[in-house]
């Protein structure tokens, strides 16, 4: 196989793990929508060039915590049977950095955001 056929078949598996988590996690496609609802909103407002690398970064930082936490599910169920309540720590850690993830998110958006949308109001 060449490097030019092996780089494009990394890039093609790599594609299918985001269609496969996209496909099968429901968090993964709120989040997804989420992300670019906001980077829309963030378009059609004209932030500032860092305010819309930032709101970026997080949206990001999101999706790639959430598609971690779907491989550490997927491994950790199959050590299920003989490591119940240390899969189920395992899940729960993952879990809660994407949720502290998505919390800094979303108050750095309403950060972002707020002053763009009282000006917005007072037009």
């Amino acid at each position: 196989m060449t490097r030019r056929s092996s780089f494009f078949s990394s890039i093609s598996h790599a594609l299918r793990g985001v269609y496969v988590v996209f496909r099968d996690e429901r968090n993964f496609r709120i989040q997804t929508i989420s992300a670019v609802l906001v980077l829309c909103a963030a378009t059609l407002l004209q932030v500032r060039v860092w305010e819309y690398v930032l709101l970026l970064l997080l949206s990001s930082a999101v999706l790639i915590l959430e598609l971690f936490n779907s491989v550490i599910e997927r491994m950790a169920d199959g050590l299920k049977p003989r490591l119940q309540p240390i899969v189920r720590d395992i899940k729960d850690l993952m879990a809660g950095a994407v949720l502290l993830t998505a919390i800094t998110a979303g108050i750095v958006g309403v950060i972002i955001f707020l002053p763009y949308a009282v000006q917005l109001f007072k037009a």
